[in-house]
């Protein structure tokens, strides 16, 4: 088998025809004939039938692929049901390297990506590429962390078993995420069927995520037309079908499934508003419009498709709109420049055109630009209609299509009434500048989503879906994971019956050897992104569990901690930034210092004489702790509390500021990282004090987080005697917190100590108390997380 990963690794962005040829070289490698990919290879189909894939900016004819047939989804389906076992015993920490190989799979080879989605959809590369792309790898980012949390934050639930996912064309790739990702991070095995316009995406990423290591079965793809969706929704041995689409054949997979025990998500059609209240932006509003109607040709099921302006300001922003649509770009989808692409295929471009001209015969009035359109291609003008009745069949029906329909109002009430007359209920957008109207109106509106001055907003982190025919289940977010779980039969313990918990290999490796002289290291401190000298030039020597020394560290002084103290300052835009840039950066000093597992282990077993095996169990620990926070930085959300007002108050986690930390003695990795990571998802800046007795694991770290994209000052690291360093902090005025995990005499310093700005402490004696820092019920979670934080309370009172 060919794989991506010898295909053009270098390409650069060019002109239009040069953009595309590695696109057309990976379908080249596969003779431009497709088959199956089922347990992780390529198979021919078993009836030998198939189907052109064609681009729709030219009609060029790009691939053979196969229409699969009951012999096909049988084996993909038995594939997926004998993978279930063994991805579903393994640890949510195995799952969440899994799901975060793919996301670094998708980055890695984005740009490959992002060139076949445009020949295969026609949508403009500018949206692959700046967009589609993007979320995709945010999917399987995002997933990785709920992999991660699956056991504490759903306890009792587990995978539903093999899901069979049906997925449209107009996000051939990001609906693959939207599906596969939380599906895999549950511990379900995935059955995918992908849009028989748009199935090269597909195929490329069950090839990407097999040479990822993803184990073969896990995910399985199946080509076809609906008769090949129908043989998956059909299947007994299939336990739930995740499908999007439209909403006639959502009722049929309603009706076969019915009665048959299978779990059932559908996101389906819509007729979204655009509400435009008198007091709004109208230039943002213009273009606010662009993004809901014209965005992907206006080929969204979520696409603000109804144009809904207060009788005051119509008069105004008509004219705005056509003005903007005068100036707005068709053509090639591979130019930069082009702002709206090709329709898909004939058979959808012919129904905009019916549909268009229905709506003129009811008497509509249609509006399009001056220009023309391509014509060698399947291209369709952005259009407006005014005089649009409610009634009209064009403001009753999804068209998409780049087709918008405009009516007006003239009083909020009305604007809910003509906003909700319609069966769907999927998404809806509100502008206007008066916050009180705004979340007046968004509760009344019968919508999965609403949004407030935007449109078309998107995320892994916010669930997505719809009311009433536009379907049921959400995708993304919390919410999402719970359509891919079921509750434990009683009885059937932590795991699937029959299925023993994975266990952290014990990883042996060679000491190093005792007669070799050690490489003198000059001890230093980190502070600012950087390796420093000690203010006062002296150092301490670390010794081993013999008494020899192991090797020498800075002796930190009040001056040093001053340094630490403004750098972790001048880091302060890190809580200001977004959780998913934290859940990275995360995520990256977790692979480094998986790189250097070994080294580190070894440097254990140097300072505390632990077993070989004990040491690599610690590493291994460790860096499942960096994914565990790496997952709750884009997760540890607010709350919404009912108060007795006419509003709502809205309880949002913030980060404390500036934290000292002093680790414990024993585990010197894992007890450093499980204090220091979850400060800094939460968004603080920290000054650490490593274990007095085995410093060296941290000054080792040093080398790791200046790998791994940590901006400066974020991470700051002052060796020496922990009980009158921590001290220093303690009476510093500008740290906000401290947290100290030492001796009883430093606990009472410490909190004597903090009266000085009435900072914030978390102490413990360990010598009483001692932490069990192995435990995951003990060594992380929602304790920690919430001791990094502090609770804002907004309320917000609304209604006219």
């Amino acid at each position: 088998m060919t794989t991506v990963a010898k295909i053009f690794e270098t390409m650069e962005w060019g002109p239009a025809p040069e953009a595309r040829g590695p696109a057309l070289d990976w379908i080249k490698a596969h003779s431009g004939r497709f088959g199956v990919f089922i347990g992780g290879q390529w198979i021919a189909p078993a009836a030998g039938d198939g189907f052109d894939t064609v681009n729709p900016a030219t009609r060029e004819v790009l691939a053979r692929v196969s229409q699969a047939g009951e012999e096909d989804v049988d084996a993909a389906v038995k594939a997926a049901a004998h993978a279930l076992p063994a991805w579903a015993a393994l640890s949510g920490h195995a799952r969440a390297r899994h799901l975060y190989a793919l996301a670094r799979a998708v980055q890695k080879h984005s740009r490959l990506l992002a060139v076949l989605e445009s020949l295969d959809n026609g949508k403009s590369i500018r949206e692959t590429r700046d967009l589609d792309i993007p979320l995709v790898a945010r999917h399987f980012y995002h997933h990785a962390g709920w992999a991660q949390l699956r056991e504490t934050e759903f306890p009792g639930y587990g995978p539903v078993g093999v899901v069979g996912q049906i997925i449209p064309w107009n996000f051939p790739l990001l609906m693959v995420a939207w599906k596969v990702a939380p599906a895999l991070a549950a511990g379900n095995t995935v059955v995918l069927k992908p849009a028989e316009f748009t199935p090269l995406t597909a195929l490329c990423f069950a090839e990407l995520a097999h040479d990822a290591g993803l184990p073969p079965g896990v995910l399985n793809v199946i080509t076809g037309d609906g008769r090949t969706g129908k043989l998956l929704v059909d299947h007994p041995e299939v336990d739930k079908i995740a499908f999007t689409g439209s909403t006639e054949v959502g009722r049929q997979i309603r009706r076969a499934t019915a009665g048959s025990g299978k779990k059932l998500t559908l996101e389906l059609g819509g007729k979204s508003p655009f509400i435009v209240f008198e007091d709004a932006d109208l230039d943002s509003v213009v273009e606010g419009v662009v993004d809901a109607i014209w965005f992907n040709q206006g080929q969204v099921c979520c696409a603000g498709s109804r144009l809904l302006v207060q009788e005051g300001v119509a008069g105004k922003l008509i004219p705005k709109l056509r003005a903007r649509m005068e100036k707005l770009r068709v053509g090639d989808p591979l130019d930069k420049a082009i702002d709206m692409g090709a329709i898909v295929a004939p058979v959808q471009l012919e129904r905009i055109r019916s549909l268009v001209d229905q709506g003129v015969a009811e008497g509509a009035t249609m509006w399009q630009p001056t220009w023309a359109c391509p014509t060698e291609g399947y291209f369709y003008p952005p259009t407006l209609f005014t005089d649009v009745a409610p009634a009209a069949s064009i403001a009753q029906v999804e068209i998409f299509g780049p087709v918008l329909v405009s009516m007006t109002f003239r009083t909020p009430a009305e604007a809910v009434e003509l906003a909700n007359n319609t069966p769907y209920g999927l998404a809806a957008s509100v502008w206007t500048e008066n916050i009180n109207l705004a979340l007046d109106i968004a509760p009344k509106i019968k919508a999965g989503v609403v949004w407030i001055n935007s449109t078309n907003l998107f995320d892994a982190a916010a669930g997505f879906g719809g009311y009433r025919e536009s379907g049921f289940g959400r995708e993304g977010g919390k919410e999402g994971m719970w359509e891919y779980l079921k509750r434990r039969e009683a009885g059937s313990g932590k795991r699937e019956e029959g299925v023993a918990e994975a266990t952290l290999p014990a990883s042996p490796f060679p000491l190093p050897d005792p007669t070799l002289p050690a490489i003198d290291r000059t001890p230093k401190l980190f502070i600012g992104g950087k390796q420093v000298r000690p203010d006062q030039g002296y150092s301490r020597k670390v010794s081993g569990p013999g008494g020899e020394t192991v090797g020498e560290v800075g002796d930190g002084n009040r001056k040093d901690i001053r340094d630490a103290v403004e750098a972790a300052h001048q880091a302060s835009g890190w809580g200001r930034g977004a959780g998913h840039a934290r859940a990275q950066i995360l995520y990256y000093i977790a692979e480094n210092l998986s790189a250097r597992a070994d080294e580190f282990a070894r440097r254990i077993t140097a300072q505390t004489g632990a077993p070989a095996d004990a040491a690599a169990t610690e590493v291994a620990v460790s860096i499942s702790r960096l994914f565990t926070y790496g997952a709750w930085a884009d997760k540890y959300d607010g709350a919404v509390h009912h108060v007795p007002i006419r509003g709502v108050t809205l309880a949002m986690p913030e980060p404390i500021g500036v934290i000292g930390l002093a680790a414990p003695e024993r585990f010197p990795l894992l007890g450093l990282i499980s204090l220091v990571a979850p400060a800094i998802a939460t968004g603080n800046t920290v000054i650490a004090i490593p274990s007095p007795a085995h410093p060296l694991s941290a000054t080792d770290f040093y080398g790791v987080l200046e790998t791994s994209d940590l901006p400066d000052g974020v991470i700051n690291m002052v060796t020496g005697d922990r009980d009158a360093l921590v001290r220093v902090l303690a009476e510093h005025l500008n740290v906000d917190a401290v947290w100290y995990w030492g001796t009883a005499a430093g606990v009472k310093a410490v909190e004597e100590a903090s009266a000085g700005n009435m900072k914030r402490t978390w102490v413990s004696d360990q010598s009483a108390h001692p932490r069990d820092w192995l435990d995951g019920s003990r060594g992380e979670g929602q304790e920690f997380l919430r001791h990094a934080t502090q609770v804002k309370n907004i309320w917000i009172p609304y209604g006219e």
